[in-house]
C-alpha cells in the first residue's frame, strides 16, 4: 500500500509550468529517491507534500484518504535549506520545535536527551545556533525532524555540510528509522546515496515525470547487454574469438587476472558468449554490468 500518492499534478507560477502532469506513489516502509537536475521541480513537489504551496490540479493521497492539513503531523520534513534561529541555544530551539509538532514538554526533553547522547551533542546544549558548524548544525536539525516519530520523513539533501564519516553516520540512522516503520522521500543529487539507500524513484526533468518505479526494475529496463569477463591467458586470443556479434569495449589488469567488458550486438546471448571464449581462455568470472543509476540520471535526461 501506499503512503502517499500524487496524481496528474499540476504547479504553475506566473510564466513557469514547474510540475506538469507528476505521479509519483511512494510505499509505505521504502526510500523514495526523488531525483532530478536543479530546477526539475522536486522542491516545488515537496512544499506541496508539506502543505507550503498548493498544487492547481491534480490528487495528493496520505494513506488512501486525501491530503488534510493535520497530516502535516505525521510528516516530518528537513529542507535543504536550513531554518534554524540562529541566536537560540540549541536546546531551548530543540524543545520548542519539538512542541510545534505535537509532544509535550516532558516527552520532547525525553527524547532529546536520547537523540543528543545518540550523536554525542549533549555538550552543545546550551551553546547558540551561530556558534556551530553546518554539519553541526544539520544534526540538529535531523532531530529535530525526526522527534516526533512521523509516519513519513522527507530529506531534501540531507548529507549537505556532512564529512564522510558523519554522512555515513547518518545513512545508518536513516536506514534504521524505514527498519522501524518510516517511509521516507529522499531527494539528493548523490547518485551513489541513491544505489546504497533507495528503492524506489522518480526522475523529474522540466517539472516532468521521466521514470519512475522500483529501482531492481529501472535498472533492468536499461540494461546495455554488457558483461564483464574475469580471465587468464592473452587479451589477444580473447579479441580474436570474438566476432561481428559482439563489440569489445575495454581491456584491463590486475596481477595476473586480465579483464574485459564485452557489448553483445545483434540479438546474441551470453551463452553464445562464452562458448566462442572458453576455446580461448581460462574463463575466472563473468558477470553483467548494470548502468549505475547515475549513468540512467543522464542518458535519460539528456534524451528528453
Amino acid at each position: 500500500m501506499e503512503i502517499f500518492k500524487a496524481e496528474k499534478v499540476v504547479k504553475k507560477f506566473i510564466n513557469t509550468l514547474a510540475l506538469d502532469q507528476v505521479s509519483i506513489s511512494v510505499p509505505k516502509g521504502s526510500i523514495y529517491g526523488l531525483l532530478g537536475p536543479n530546477g526539475a521541480g522536486k522542491t516545488t513537489l515537496i512544499r506541496i507534500i508539506n502543505q507550503i504551496t498548493a498544487p492547481d490540479q491534480g490528487s495528493l493521497l496520505f494513506n488512501g484518504d486525501k491530503l488534510r492539513p493535520e497530516d502535516i503531523y505525521r510528516i516530518g520534513y528537513l529542507p535543504e535549506e536550513r531554518g534554524l534561529y540562529k541566536k537560540m541555544k540549541v536546546g531551548e530551539q530543540a524543545l520548542y520545535l519539538a512542541q510545534l509538532k505535537g509532544l509535550s514538554k516532558k516527552e520532547a526533553m525525553s527524547r532529546l536527551k536520547l537523540w543528543f547522547g545518540k550523536f554525542e551533542i549533549l555538550d552543545w546544549w546550551n551553546k547558540k545556533i551561530e556558534e556551530l558548524s553546518k554539519g553541526m548544525q544539520q544534526k540538529v536539525q535531523f532531530i529535530v525532524t525526526v522527534l516526533h516519530e512521523p509516519e513519513l520523513l522527507i530529506f531534501d539533501e540531507p548529507f549537505s555540510g556532512f564529512d564522510p564519516i558523519n554522512a555515513d553516520m547518518m545513512k545508518k540512522e536513516i536506514l534504521a528509522l524505514r527498519e522501524k516503520g518510516s517511509t521516507i522521500i529522499f531527494s539528493t543529487h548523490n547518485m551513489g546515496s541513491v544505489e546504497e539507500l533507495c528503492d524506489h524513484i522518480t526522475l523529474i526533468d522540466k517539472g516532468r515525470t521521466l521514470i519512475e518505479g522500483d529501482i531492481k526494475d529501472i535498472r533492468d529496463q536499461y540494461r546495455s547487454d554488457t558483461y564483464e569477463v574475469g580471465f587468464q591467458g592473452e587479451h589477444d586470443k580473447l579479441g580474436k574469438a570474438l566476432n561481428n556479434h559482439y563489440q569489445l569495449l575495454e581491456t584491463s589488469s590486475e596481477g595476473d587476472l586480465l579483464n574485459a567488458k564485452i557489448k553483445l550486438l545483434h540479438h546474441t546471448t551470453e551463452n553464445e558468449l562464452l562458448s566462442l571464449l572458453i576455446p580461448a581462455v581460462h574463463i575466472i568470472s563473468f558477470n553483467e554490468v548494470y548502468p549505475s543509476m547515475n549513468e540512467i540520471f543522464i542518458r535519460v535526461v539528456k534524451d528528453n
